[in-house]
């Protein structure tokens, strides 16, 4: 059994977190993020640490009480820190060029593919020679970074024979052998 939500959080300098009815907002120097809270769950903020509180044992408040308490932890390191997703482009010919919010990938189709990030997103292309080409994406918000990086990464996914495609740094791609002779 997990026990995730009883971990308290501390809150760092510079952020604020205010809980009203059933919303969370917390502010810091990277951003603003609100959630709503559904389920019953209370926060309580006491010398810069936030408990989270779930009103029973039911196997719904315990999944909400580690969700809410992970969320709150995820949007509190967010506008203080914030998060960071690097994709590597393996293949011949791929690669990656950023204007502004406008990512351009060239990932072997007949076309670019040109992928409008929002503003809460900066992107960042690294084309090294003899490197493959690296897209970082930096953003306040862990849940869109994510989305977006699962976007870009769903365009051509890693085959498992050469392991060519959009992949995250660090990643480990199964490798199969292919045809024996």
């Amino acid at each position: 059994m997990s026990r995730i939500g009883f971990k308290p959080i501390t809150i760092p300098e510079g952020v604020t977190v205010d809980i009203k009815d059933n919303m969370i907002t917390v502010k810091g120097k990277l951003g603003e993020l609100t959630q709503e809270i559904k389920g019953g769950i209370e926060f309580e903020i006491e010398n810069g640490v936030i408990h989270v509180k779930r009103p029973s044992e039911s196997k719904k408040h315990k999944a909400f009480h580690g969700l809410y308490r992970s969320l709150l932890f995820n949007m509190i390191e967010g506008v203080s820190k914030g998060w960071t997703k690097e994709l590597e482009l393996v293949g011949v010919g791929y690669k990656a060029s950023s204007q502004g919010q406008i990512l351009d990938l060239s990932l072997g189709f007949s076309h670019n593919i040109m992928i409008e990030l929002p503003k809460e997103v900066k992107v960042e292309t690294v084309s090294e020679k003899g490197k493959n080409p690296i897209v970082k994406l930096t953003s306040y918000d862990k849940q869109l970074i994510g989305h977006i990086a699962a976007k870009i990464r769903s365009f051509r996914k890693p085959e498992p024979y050469k392991g060519k495609g959009v992949r995250y740094v660090g990643e480990e791609i199964r490798r199969k052998a292919g045809k024996t002779a």
